[in-house]
């Protein structure tokens, strides 16, 4: 089994410093150069990872300051993906008070993996750590799952099975050049395993002309065309997400329905999961994990200001060693801070509480951190 994940860790994304914020407006708007911005984010970047280190977090990211959101910002770069709009949320689910959607991602052309998208990000980031960098990049199924074959110019792939293989070689380019500039730690950030434990979105996801219970294998099966045969010192953890923008979700439910095939046919080490209120289910699909696999529990939430008790936490823990062994888990907050660049409805102070309280908790149980 390997060293990774940390026994305590997170999943990427931070609360973005005022002076970001600021400035990436101004740049928006053409009162600032691209060049311009990017010293302000590396000035947020550093000092941002300096405080990582100081509260004894050894799990370093960049808090994806550079981004808009999680996944946009990386899949744009690649040659044949188009960004418009936006789209529409699981309507019965918690969704923000200003009726925001995220963008719409669809495929107009070939597929191709045209420019480092990542790399000059990864190298910043490591010159300013004396820990471990890690990356984290939306999953490849990102660019099926939403608009399905109706959002892939049919023109371009009137066969699915190149438009898959496409996706993998580009995102095998991707990780190939991360790993040759010295990246060992690399996440992938996967909302649609998530959204197909939740009825109402299998249901959408039917409608669409789509399977749900053929989509994990579909899933699982391009995943692995992308890490499968990585080299031996690259760790690779999938996060699985219900949606996270401004404190809201989009879905909900167990992860049950998917369970057994995200454990045991998607070949990653680790799987960072949600658990951090009762939409999430309970801790019986973790009876499913091998034995050489790791899960990070997601038992704080990054939703919600009110600081957990690390009683609660290990009572949290002790339930879940009923399903799998205490060995092979380690802890973090269930989700990023700020998976899109408005940030969840919490303080800088929050945030370092909570990451401060995941650093602890491990120590109490693991004896490391």
């Amino acid at each position: 089994m390997k060293k990774l994940p940390f026994r305590a860790d997170h999943v990427g994304s931070l609360l973005r410093t005022e002076e970001v914020k600021l400035n990436r407006n101004k740049w928006k708007k053409g009162e600032i150069t691209a060049e311009e911005l990017r010293v302000i984010e590396d000035k947020g970047i550093a000092e941002t990872v300096k405080k990582l280190e100081s509260i004894g977090m050894k799990s370093i990211t960049d808090g994806e300051f550079r981004r808009d959101y999680f996944h946009l910002d990386f899949l744009k770069e690649l040659a044949g993906v188009t960004v418009t709009g936006g789209i529409e949320a699981n309507p019965n689910a918690k969704v923000a008070e200003d009726g925001f959607t995220p963008p719409k991602l669809s495929v107009t052309g070939k597929l191709q993996h045209v420019k480092d998208i990542q790399v000059a990000d990864f190298n910043y980031l490591k010159s300013v750590t004396t820990q471990t960098p890690k990356v984290s990049i939306p999953s490849p199924t990102m660019v099926h799952f939403r608009g399905g074959r109706a959002s892939i110019d049919i023109n371009s792939y009137p066969d699915m099975d190149q438009f898959f293989h496409d996706l993998s070689v580009a995102y095998r380019r991707e990780i190939d050049h991360l790993y040759q500039n010295g990246l060992r730690y690399l996440q992938l950030d996967d909302t649609n395993l998530a959204y197909l434990c939740d009825p109402k979105m299998r249901q959408a996801a039917r409608e669409r002309g789509e399977d749900p219970n053929e989509l994990p294998r579909t899933y699982a099966a391009l995943i692995n065309s992308v890490i499968d045969g990585r080299p031996d010192d690259l760790t690779v953890g999938i996060h699985l997400c219900r949606g996270n923008y401004r404190s809201t979700w989009f879905a909900e439910g167990g992860y049950e329905p998917v369970a057994e095939i995200l454990f045991n046919q998607i070949n990653v080490d680790a799987y960072f999961l949600e658990y951090d209120d009762e939409r999430s289910g309970d801790f019986a699909p973790l009876r499913f994990l091998p034995k050489e696999k790791k899960v990070v529990l997601g038992i704080v939430s990054s939703k919600v200001r009110e600081l957990e008790k690390m009683d609660d936490l290990r009572k949290r823990i002790d339930e879940a060693a009923q399903y799998m062994p205490l060995e092979n888990m380690c802890l973090s907050p269930q989700c990023g801070f700020s998976s899109t660049h408005h940030g969840n409805d919490m303080t800088h102070d929050d945030q370092w509480k909570k990451l401060e309280l995941v650093v602890n908790t491990a120590i109490k149980v693991w004896g490391e951190s």
